[in-house]
């Protein structure tokens, strides 16, 4: 069954929840750059694993989405 045209599954998100989806979006692909770019200049196992748990930290706000 289908409301206005969408499908009964569909998802609608209000703009400040896309921008704050988008936002969450860019945290995380900027920690998943910052620990490439350490382990590429030879970062230590301290300073990965930092880096590592600030990953782990913006992709665990992506999942709330509400």
């Amino acid at each position: 069954m289908q409301r206005s045209g969408l499908p009964e599954d569909a998802v609608v998100l209000s703009t400040s929840e896309i921008a704050m989806l988008q936002d969450r979006l860019f945290q995380v692909r900027c920690a998943a750059e910052d620990v490439a770019t350490a382990a590429r200049e030879g970062a230590d196992a301290a300073e990965l694993r930092d880096l590592a748990d600030e990953l782990a930290r913006a992709a665990h706000e992506l999942e709330r989405l509400r």
